[in-house]
């Protein structure tokens, strides 16, 4: 049995704030005390760090196809980075292809994730058809740890699911203790806009939010809400970008419906203001697209509110070169999305703990402990516990260092937050007791990671 010793770190919580030792043997904790007097096969010097349950980020996207190309982190190269990062779960998203079962899209995942993650992992279903009697094969998944699934407004053609394949979605899935996860917008509308935007010849990437109001943000919002709580169903909205979709959000909370969302990095920091006039825009295609600044700090106070329960990074990246070109003459070709796997937990430390618009407890909250009991992991992940996964982080507060493409592990040709400079750093990563970053360098291994069966949702 191997025994891994963490001395003296302060260790934070969710819910707790404290200076311990912690005690490892295999892969998970087994003692948590002052003064831990063992002869351990490592011993980690934690004194004057942080040590916090490791980040899981329930919205990822590797090896996804999209736009006659894919993302360019594969498993491998996308867990990697998020351990580097500091976060040691990702939940993915398998796709059902229009036309195939559920069960095929959830296969086709498996492969592509088998032997290559660094991490543990598990996947949502993003759904793309469910007919009456389609409960059956849902709930099958279901039993084997797949309890979230994803359907669209947006993206006609691809993805986009009508409201009766929603509801339909909902109802089998709220009474078998599962989760829908909403990508709220209008879709049918945007494409509408789009056409003219493009025919007046207005095709650069700035054009792509500008094509993409918040109010169609909303209005999807509040008929995911809507639908849910007609199908008596909890929902789950992903990367909520804006004011006016919060508010749809907290409207529904203060009646009580159990309507959840998550917002992600690049809302909290960059604005509609980045994309410019030019081509270097492209690197801020995503959907939904940057918004005005004023709406940062509205996210800022959902977050500290409780209003928005979880930040996640929706990372989905294409490179400049090559994939994003695609859409060098047409934004509406530009493939959606943009690498941040591996900012997140400095990113919202810094911007939220070092700025002052958060607690400690309440960042490990919205970068773990949140995630954990939302998608069936807690307390397995997701807390520093005796009994839980040695997932853990040693996170040096004060230590300064730099974002940028030269000094990040993405598997992209440009960093979303280059030169910004950081204070709060991850220094050391354990996964399930192994440590796989150390001095700056990935000492574990391609297929570290495990897939996680998931439990039922929404135990917040």
């Amino acid at each position: 049995m191997m025994q891994t010793l963490i001395k003296s770190g302060r260790i934070v919580t969710a819910v707790d704030d404290y200076t311990a030792d912690i005690l490892i043997e295999d892969e998970t904790v087994s003692m948590i005390g002052r003064l831990i007097d063992v002869e351990a096969d490592r011993v980690i010097d934690a004194s004057g760090r942080l040590v916090i349950p490791g980040g899981i980020d329930p919205h990822t996207h590797m090896e996804l196809p999209f736009g006659g190309t894919q993302s360019s982190d594969d498993f491998f190269t996308g867990t990697r980075a998020a351990a580097f990062g500091g976060t040691t779960t990702i939940i993915d998203f398998a796709v059902q292809t229009k036309g195939e079962s559920m069960t095929a899209g959830v296969d086709a995942w498996h492969k592509k994730a088998e032997g290559k993650t660094c991490i543990d992992y598990g996947f949502h279903l993003i759904t793309t058809e469910f007919e009456d009697g389609d409960e059956k094969e849902m709930y099958s998944l279901m039993d084997e740890g797949i309890t979230s699934f994803k359907l669209f407004m947006a993206y006609p053609g691809v993805f986009l699911a009508d409201d009766a394949t929603i509801f339909r979605a909902m109802s089998a899935a709220g009474k078998r203790g599962g989760l829908i996860c909403m990508h709220a917008e209008n879709g049918i509308v945007i494409n509408e806009i789009i056409k003219r935007f493009l025919a007046d010849g207005r095709t650069a990437p700035k054009y792509h939010a500008l094509t993409r109001p918040t109010i169609a943000e909303a209005e999807g919002v509040h008929r995911a809400i809507a639908i849910a709580e007609m199908a008596e169903s909890p929902v789950y909205i992903v990367h909520l970008s804006c004011t006016d979709a919060l508010n749809q959000v907290r409207q529904a909370r203060d009646r009580g419906i159990p309507a959840f969302a998550e917002t992600c990095p690049q809302y909290l920091f960059h604005s509609i203001d980045d994309y410019g006039d030019g081509w270097d825009g492209a690197k801020y295609v995503m959907t939904p697209p940057l918004r005005e600044k004023h709406n940062c700090a509205e996210l800022w106070k959902g977050l500290k509110m409780d209003d928005l329960q979880v930040i996640s990074t929706d990372h989905c990246p294409f490179c400049m070169k090559e994939q994003k070109e695609l859409g060098k003459d047409d934004f509406s070709k530009i493939p959606n999305g943009a690498p941040g796997v591996e900012n997140r937990m400095s990113l919202i430390y810094n911007g939220g703990v070092v700025e002052n618009r958060i607690s400690l407890n309440r960042f490990v909250e919205l970068t773990s402990t949140a995630a954990a009991k939302m998608f069936g992991l807690f307390p397995r992940k997701g807390t520093i516990a005796v009994g839980s996964d040695a997932d853990i982080v040693i996170f040096d507060p004060e230590k300064e260092h730099t974002f940028g493409v030269e000094n990040e592990h993405m598997n992209v040709d440009y960093s979303s937050y280059e030169g910004w400079k950081m204070k709060g750093k991850v220094e050391t990563v354990l996964s399930r007791g192994k440590v796989v970053i150390e001095n700056g360098e990935h000492v574990g291994k391609q297929g570290d990671g495990q897939f996680l069966k998931r439990g039922g949702c929404v135990k917040i």
